[in-house]
């Protein structure tokens, strides 16, 4: 949504209430203002959008128990913290990152584990590695987008997308980005435990393409 520079005559007692208002929201008096007067003429500015999606994924992690999601107002990025049956119980966090601009390109999700132990990072790189595998050989049969992807610093980050041609609405990506979340970090778990194989892995990334109606 274009911004263009605009001169406004407002009283001092009105811009003084705004920049506290802006302040407790964590946003500044250009953004609160435009959001205030996109209410008022009801028209869906992005970071209304970005926001009312961070709180459907919340709303449909909280009945999950594995995974615990903040959102914050006025925020491009969400958290959602989980953690590993490995020892000592190491934390890991996922990171959803929307951008404003929209289009095909929604954003992308982060991966990001704080853990000093060797064996750990082997077995999650090798499994980022499986995964990044299977999405490519499985993606294009569903027409989605191959997504972007990179390994560093204890951070794995992917790409998310929808087709071009498609009008999704708030709740259809909020289930979209909470459903391929779920199916992660299951895997994830899954391959740490050391019991799944690259074929149950396969299957289970399968079962998603087959049944969900959205795919990033």
């Amino acid at each position: 949504m274009k911004k263009t520079l605009y001169s406004l005559m407002l009283s001092d007692d009105v811009v003084r209430e705004i920049d506290l208002i802006a302040h407790n929201r964590g946003t500044n008096r250009s953004n609160l203002i435009n959001q205030i007067l996109a209410e008022y003429v009801s028209i869906m500015t992005p970071e209304k959008r970005i926001e009312d999606i961070f709180r459907a994924v919340e709303s449909l992690m909280a009945p999950n128990r594995e995974l615990v999601a903040f959102a914050y107002p006025n925020q491009t990025t969400m958290s959602l913290k989980s953690s590993l049956e490995y020892k000592y119980r190491p934390t890991v966090k996922y990171e959803v990152q929307m951008y404003r601009d929209g289009g095909g390109a929604l954003g992308e999700l982060s991966v990001i584990y704080r853990t000093q132990s060797a064996a750990l990072i082997q077995t999650l790189t090798g499994f980022f590695k499986v995964w990044a595998q299977l999405e490519r050989s499985y993606l294009p049969s569903r027409g989605a987008v191959i997504p972007q992807y990179a390994l560093y610093d204890n951070r794995f980050t992917r790409s998310f997308s929808v087709a071009h041609d498609k009008n999704y609405n708030i709740n259809d990506i909020a289930g979209a980005i909470s459903d391929y979340i779920k199916l992660f970090d299951g895997c994830m778990k899954y391959s740490i435990s050391g019991n799944a194989t690259l074929k149950d892995l396969e299957r289970r990334y399968l079962n998603y393409l087959k049944t969900e109606p959205i795919i990033l």
